[in-house]
Formats: C-alpha cells, sequence, structure tokens
C-alpha cells in the first residue's frame, strides 16, 4: 500500500524522483542507541488517533495522536532497560554490545512504516537501481496490538527477521504458514478463550452477553470462547462488538442491548481502551450490578477504576497474565529524564505532561510555568512508574533476553557442531536474520525469577494464568486480588485450580450470582427446549411413568430396567410390585372360605345321603352316581385353591388339571343321572327294555370313557407343552404379574372345549327328559343345573381376557365356585330338603304317584 501511495503522488504531482525512492522523507525512532547488534522496538506512546484523510496528491504526514499513553513508554523504557542490563551482564554476549531503535507510532500506516524503517534504515535513496540493503536490525519487539502486529509479521515475514510479541494475543497469529518468523511472551487467546468458557461453566452460568472489540483480537478471541461455549453448554444471548474509534450510535447501541438483556454475566474480550469507553458511557446511564468477566488486556487495568469507573466493573473476575518483579526497574524508570535522549520530541512532552511545565519558550506551550530540569520522576507515582503491575512489562522484558540468548547460542557455536548444511555455524562477522531465527525457535532459559522461557512450534509460550477478582477495599478502592490459576501445562482436570480466598462478586456480594435462561430442572424432570428459543432456554417436562432423572438439568430420562419402576418423584428406579393372588389377601381368604364351605357342605350333603341311602328317594336317584357325582363336586370346590398362591411349577400344572380332569368326572355323572332317567322312562313303555343296555357297568365305563378322555388330553398337554410359573411384566408397567402360563393355549382351549362339549350334551338330553311325568323327576333339576353351568362358563371367557393380573386367577376360582354351587344346590338341594324337612315325601308311593305334566 505504501509503495501504491508512492506511485500515485508521482504521478500527480510529475515530481522528479531519483533512481530510487523508499519514501518521502526519513524516518527517525523516538528512542534510539548504537550499537554491535540493533535489536528493533515499535510502540504506540500516543492514543487517540485524528481523523484524516488522503489526497493522493502529497505525501501523507505522520498521524497526529491526542493522548499520551504512560504504559506503553514504561514497555519501550523496560526494553532499553533489558538491553542495558545484558550489555553488563559478562555471561550474555561477552564483548558483543546491544543497541536499540525504537520507535514511537500511533496508526497502521505509521506503525508500518516504521517496521520497514527499521529493515531497511533512515536512508531517504539510493544510489543504486535497486531498493535493497542488508537488514539494520536482527529483532523487532511489538506491538502490543494484535491487528498492528499482524501487519508487522506480514510485512517482516519474508525478511526472515523475528517479530517478538508482548501483548499480541489473537489465535491467528498462531498459524506458523501466515506468521512463520512471529513469537510472543503472552499465552495466545486460544487457551484464553477457552479458560474463560470453562470459568463460566465452574460457576453455572449458562446464560450471558459478550462484548468485544471489532478486531483481530476482539472477533478472534470471541470467535474462539463462543465455540468453547457452546461444547460447555453455555449460551450466548448476544454479541456486540464497536471499536475505540466507531461512531458513538453504536457504543450506545450496546448500551441499550446491556440494559434490556436478562443475562447477569458479560464477558468482554475488548482492550483496555474500549472496555474505558463503554465504562464510562455505562457509568454515565447508570448500569450497574453486572457480573463482568474480563480477558487479560484490562483486567488489571488500573485507569478503568478511576472517576466512578470501580462501580461498573468492582467484582469484576479475569485472567491475567502472571505478574512479576523485575529487579531494578524502578530505580531506572526513575532517572530516565530528557537530556537522556535530546532528540525525542515525546520524552520532552512526557515530562512536561508529568509535571505540568514547559521546557522550552519558543511557540505556543501548553503550561505557564518552565521546567527547571531538576524534577524527579522518584516523587511521582502514575502509570509509567508503578512497578506494582509488570504482568505485560515482564513480557518485553522475556522478550529482549530470548533475542539476547539466541544471539548467544549463535555466537558460541562451535565449528563442526552447528545446526545449518554440513553441521557448519553461522558467520559470526556478518549473520543473516533467519539464523537467528532459528536460535530463537529453540531457546530455552531461566529468568531471574525462576520463570522458564521456551516458545512451542507455532511460537507461542506455555499457557498461565492468574485468576484476579476485583475487590473493592474500605477506601474505595480497587484490590486486584488472585483467587485461582489456569496452568494449560498440567494434566487434564488439574489445570483449573481455586485458592482458597472469597471471591466479591459484583453488588459487593460474596454470593455467586445467577445468570441462567431458564431455572435448572430439578431431578425428576428433563429439559424440553423451548421452539426458537436457544438451548439454555427450556421448559421442565416431568418424567414419564417407568423413567428416572436422577441428577438436576437432565436433558433425557433414563428408562428403568425391566424389572423396576419409577418411584412417584421420577427420580428413583424401585422393584416393582409383585402381584398374584395369595391366601393373605382378602380377595384370597374369601375365596379359600367359599372353596372349604363348598367342600364342607358337599360332604354334608354325601353325609346326609349316606345317612339315607336306604330311603326310596336317594336310591331312586341312583345313589351310586349321586354319591360319585358329589365326590367330583368336592374335588372341584378343593381344585380351586390350587389357583390361590404364588404360582410353581407342581401347581401350575395341577390347577389345569385338576380343574379339566375332576369338572369332566363331575359332568360325566350329571350326563350318566341324565341318560339314567331317560332310560327308566323309556323302559316303563311296554316292551321297552333299555334299562338293560345301560346298567351300573355301562354306567361306570361310560364315566370312565369320559373321563379318560380328558386325562388323555392333559397328559399331552403336560408332556408337549405345560404350563409353567411366568413373570408377567408387559400387562402392567407398574408390577409384576405371577402367573402360570398356560404353555399350550390350544390344549387349554381343548379342555374347556370338552367340558362344553359334555355340558352341552347333559344340557340337551336333561331338556328333553323335562317333562316326563313323575312327583319327582330329577331332569327339571338337572336341566336347571346345566343352564346355570353353562351361563357360568359361556361369561367366564370374555371376562377372563379382559381381567387384569390376579383378578384373571380370581374369576377363573369363581366360575369354578359358581358352576360347582350351581350343580351341588339345584340337584341335592331339593333332595335335602324332602329328606331333611319333608320326610313324609320321602316314600316309594309318593315318588310314583302321577302328576300332570308341566312345562319348565
Amino acid at each position: 500500500m505504501l509503495l501504491l501511495k508512492v506511485v500515485l503522488i508521482a504521478l500527480l504531482t510529475k515530481a522528479e524522483q531519483p533512481a530510487c525512492s523508499l519514501r518521502g522523507g526519513p524516518e527517525s525512532p523516538e528512542l534510539s542507541k548504537d550499537g554491535d547488534i540493533i535489536i528493533g522496538g515499535i510502540f504506540s506512546f500516543r492514543t487517540g488517533l485524528d481523523g484524516v484523510s488522503y489526497t493522493f496528491k502529497a505525501m501523507p504526514q505522520p498521524s497526529k495522536c491526542k493522548n499520551l499513553n504512560f504504559r506503553e513508554f514504561q514497555f519501550a523504557q523496560t526494553m532499553i532497560f533489558a538491553i542495558e542490563e545484558i550489555n553488563k551482564n559478562t555471561e550474555i554476549l561477552p564483548g558483543v554490545s546491544l543497541g536499540y531503535k525504537i520507535y514511537n507510532s500511533c496508526s497502521f500506516s505509521d506503525i508500518l512504516n516504521a517496521a520497514m524503517a527499521l529493515i531497511n534504515g533512515q536512508e531517504e535513496t539510493f544510489t543504486n537501481n535497486v531498493c535493497t540493503k542488508r537488514s539494520t536490525v536482527q529483532a523487532i519487539i511489538g506491538h502490543s496490538a494484535s491487528t498492528p502486529t499482524i501487519g508487522i509479521a506480514r510485512t517482516i515475514g519474508p525478511f526472515q527477521i523475528p517479530v517478538i510479541s508482548h501483548f499480541a494475543t489473537c489465535a491467528c497469529l498462531s498459524n506458523r504458514n501466515e506468521f512463520p518468523t512471529f513469537f510472543r511472551t503472552i499465552p495466545s487467546d486460544y487457551y484464553q478463550s477457552r479458560a474463560l468458557a470453562h470459568l463460566v461453566k465452574h460457576f453455572g452460568w449458562t446464560w450471558v452477553g459478550a462484548v468485544r472489540g471489532d478486531n483481530d483480537y476482539g472477533n478472534s478471541g470471541m470467535a474462539t470462547f463462543e465455540k468453547a461455549a457452546r461444547q460447555e453448554g453455555i449460551c450466548i444471548e448476544y454479541s456486540e462488538a464497536f471499536l475505540a474509534t466507531g461512531p458513538r450510535d453504536k457504543l450506545l447501541k450496546i448500551v441499550d442491548t446491556i440494559k434490556k438483556s436478562t443475562s447477569q454475566v458479560i464477558i468482554a474480550f475488548m482492550s483496555h481502551i474500549e472496555i474505558n469507553i463503554l465504562v464510562r458511557e455505562l457509568l454515565l446511564q447508570n448500569v450497574t450490578g453486572l457480573q463482568w468477566i474480563g480477558s487479560e488486556s484490562w483486567i488489571t487495568e488500573k485507569l478503568l477504576i478511576k472517576e466512578g469507573g470501580y462501580k461498573i466493573i468492582s467484582g469484576a473476575i479475569g485472567f491475567a497474565v502472571s505478574n512479576a518483579h523485575i529487579a531494578g526497574l524502578k530505580d531506572f524508570l526513575q532517572k530516565v529524564h530528557p537530556s537522556d535522549s535530546p532528540d525525542s520530541s515525546f520524552l520532552k512532552e512526557f515530562w512536561e505532561e508529568v509535571f505540568s511545565c514547559t521546557l522550552t519558550t519558543q511557540g505556543k506551550n501548553k503550561y505557564t510555568n518552565q521546567c527547571t530540569g531538576s524534577e524527579s520522576l522518584s516523587e511521582i507515582n502514575n502509570q509509567f512508574t508503578d512497578v506494582s503491575d509488570l504482568r505485560f512489562s515482564n513480557n518485553v522484558y522475556k522478550s529482549v533476553y530470548a533475542v539476547a540468548y539466541s544471539l548467544h547460542n549463535l555466537f558460541t557455536c562451535k565449528t563442526g557442531q552447528g545446526p545449518f548444511a554440513n553441521k557448519t555455524c553461522g558467520n559470526k562477522m556478518k549473520f543473516e536474520p533467519w539464523q537467528v531465527l532459528h536460535y530463537l525457535k529453540i531457546v530455552n532459559f531461566t529468568t531471574r525469577n525462576g520463570e522458564t522461557v521456551f516458545f512451542d512450534d507455532k511460537g507461542d509460550p506455555s499457557a498461565r494464568y492468574e485468576l484476579v477478582n476485583l475487590q473493592p477495599n474500605k477506601d474505595r478502592i480497587i484490590d486486584f486480588v488472585t483467587v485461582g490459576y489456569y496452568d494449560k501445562s498440567l494434566p487434564l482436570g488439574q489445570q483449573f485450580v481455586m485458592n482458597n480466598v472469597n471471591i466479591v462478586w459484583a453488588r459487593n456480594t460474596e454470593k455467586v450470582p445467577k445468570s441462567v435462561c431458564s431455572e435448572s430442572c430439578l431431578p425428576g424432570t428433563r429439559k424440553a427446549v423451548k421452539q426458537g428459543k436457544p438451548v439454555c432456554c427450556f421448559d421442565c417436562i416431568p418424567c414419564a411413568e417407568g423413567a428416572i432423572s436422577n441428577t438436576t438439568d437432565s436433558n433425557d430420562c433414563l428408562m428403568c430396567p425391566l424389572e423396576y419402576w419409577s418411584n412417584a418423584q421420577r427420580v428413583q428406579c424401585i422393584l416393582k410390585d409383585i402381584e398374584f393372588l395369595s391366601f393373605g389377601e382378602i380377595m384370597g381368604i374369601v375365596l379359600v372360605i367359599f372353596s372349604l364351605a363348598g367342600a364342607f357342605v358337599t360332604t354334608a350333603v354325601a353325609v346326609v345321603f349316606f345317612r339315607f341311602r336306604n330311603t326310596p328317594i336317594v336310591r331312586a336317584n341312583n345313589s351310586e352316581l349321586s354319591f360319585l357325582l358329589l365326590f367330583s363336586l368336592a374335588l372341584c370346590f378343593l381344585c380351586s385353591l390350587t389357583f390361590i398362591g404364588q404360582p410353581s411349577e407342581w401347581s401350575c400344572m395341577l390347577r389345569h388339571t385338576a380343574f379339566g380332569i375332576t369338572f369332566v368326572l363331575c359332568i360325566s355323572c350329571v350326563l350318566g343321572k341324565t341318560i339314567v332317567v331317560l332310560m327308566v322312562f323309556r323302559s316303563t313303555l311296554p316292551g321297552n327294555n333299555m334299562m338293560k343296555w345301560f346298567g351300573p357297568v355301562q354306567q361306570r365305563l361310560t364315566l370312565f370313557a369320559f373321563t379318560f378322555i380328558q386325562a388323555l388330553i392333559c397328559t399331552l398337554w403336560l408332556i408337549i407343552s405345560p404350563p409353567f410359573p411366568n413373570k408377567n411384566m408387559y400387562s402392567f408397567k407398574d408390577r409384576i404379574i405371577l402367573e402360570c402360563d398356560l404353555g399350550s393355549a390350544a390344549a387349554f382351549y381343548a379342555v374347556l372345549g370338552y367340558i362344553g362339549f359334555l355340558a352341552a350334551m347333559c344340557f340337551v338330553l336333561a331338556f328333553l327328559a323335562r317333562n316326563l311325568p313323575d312327583n319327582f323327576n330329577e331332569a327339571k333339576y338337572i336341566t336347571f343345573s346345566m343352564l346355570i353351568f353353562c351361563a357360568v362358563w359361556i361369561t367366564f371367557i370374555p371376562a377372563y381376557i379382559s381381567s387384569p393380573g390376579k383378578y384373571t386367577v380370581a374369576v377363573e376360582i369363581f366360575a369354578i365356585l359358581a358352576s360347582s354351587f350351581g350343580l351341588l344346590f339345584c340337584i341335592f338341594a331339593p333332595k335335602c330338603y324332602i329328606i331333611l324337612l319333608k320326610p313324609e315325601r320321602n316314600t316309594k308311593k309318593h315318588l310314583m304317584g302321577k302328576t300332570s305334566s308341566k312345562s319348565m
């Protein structure tokens, strides 16, 4: 760009130019000293650039800056102090003196001009036609800002001259492809940005605002922070940027955004100049009480706390490079005097500003008092003479020593052991910058403070920060208290360490402020992101049944294992309730009582029949079948007990087979009695002798045949696929049903179907015989009992299928008891009534008496 300006000026002015010209006028360093080897320096002793417009009709004049920057001047003097200290040290570069050329540049173009002046010298023109010459410096220290440093590194890079920055932290400068000659003694923002994200996560803040400088430092650092923040689950409500030289409207917009935001924590990634402008505006609008998280550029800046700024940033925390003590620097700074550098215009201006006097009598002066020259900086305490915070000055100090040790290693190289081609060393009388660059890459030394200095393959030092808290004291003065450390060189999990020091937060409280978009979801709930909102803004949804969350802010609920279920609070998986029809519960007790009652009544009936076995009514109703029927009914009542209790292998096999066989025996007896009734009445007809074909033997064979078929079905069932105990975990979500799996459903329905077939056949035959003439026609009662029996078992099927859990077993028991009681009462109750209460009717004459038939 500079060469383009020169060409344009030459064309427009049509001025005669020499054969080769580098610039329109010489550029002199602000501070300089000759030496065998020159180290360059570029600092900005002034800030606040005045607007300059370029006409391209004349050589642009150096930019004018309004304000003095005492801190930058301290950096420059620290560089001079280090060089002087090295020159006095006989162990480093013995016999070789170091000199310096330090430029004071404010604008970006002036900084690049200074960089070109350092490598080309001060000559305005050359006599030959080639604008080249040997570099006058072997390394350049500076600049303090990332953007100017990027320009310097890009410009100087092709010349293989090392550039070492003490303050430029942009992670972009670690790119060795773009900046192969760049080094720095301050850690890259890559580590700081990630450390800041870790810090925000550590204190539980998930909803933060962000402001940054609209330059390489702010944009690069914030981009890395935002990426790391997303990985940590942190959301950024807003991210605003502005420049110190930008329009005020932009600043007001940022302040308005901060006022309207809901986040209570602000991440500020900007220089001390930009944060100072923002703080003053916030103070003007009384925007206080926010928790500030700062970058190393401003967190230890003392100017911020002046003029009420402490009201805004009190309680701020942030990472800062480690502080250090440089022995002898304070005395050196206090001895600085304009007479040391008579040609330095800045030093004169600095002296006049500090002591409010004037050194010259010519021209228009700002102050009326005349400087005597006897003033002493030892009586002054300002940012220049203050050595309590030498974090960045120490980086300048280390940068100079890094160059010195690299040169020392180059000079002490032994022939045949060199690092270059054929193990050669550099020419000590005429060495090249690229050779210094080589030694700088591998330099490794320890300062007097015990700090090890080296550069990694990207030109960066080891990343180590102090966590600083701005704590107000009783005098309304901010103390910079170290409350923790971050050291990237330590193992994971040990890199971030908090001291046992109480942190003072915004609003002068010791309670950690809360900054979240949504309150934390308690255990038992999960987060559900609000539509159109960041992931940190969510609703808390209770976990579904069978799922739990036992941590705060769970993203998902965990399903309980198959045999477990969630408790009422959905925070713990507990064993599911085991359900089966037990003897101890009320329903089980009631069913047992009815079962035993049925068996008892059946036995009582059998006793009555046995007691009156010779009476006509007992003899007339086939006493053998009656006793066998009573026996089978007693078994039916008792088999229902096998359905109660925890299922086991034997109970599962017994309950269904015993039920099937006893009921077939029971129905077979009823069927036999029905057939006997039909045969008896048929045999009374003239010439009919059917009873001889259905005598006692045939009756027994019939019962055996019907029962054997059911026994055969049950036997095959038990052999092929028997019933077995099973944990039913699917019918109900919250409990486990202990039940008997049928094994073979077809066998079960075959057993029921066979019982139903016999019952239907018995019902049909009894229905046909219901109107046979006699005072005591048993077919009527059999018909009614079969009607009840069939009704019970027809309704049993849908009830069995639809009943849940243990009620399925209860329905089956109820069907067994109901059908058994139906048979018992319908068939035997009328007989017992006559035997016990109407003995006069228990005669053969009465039983044989003819009555008119009645329809059922």
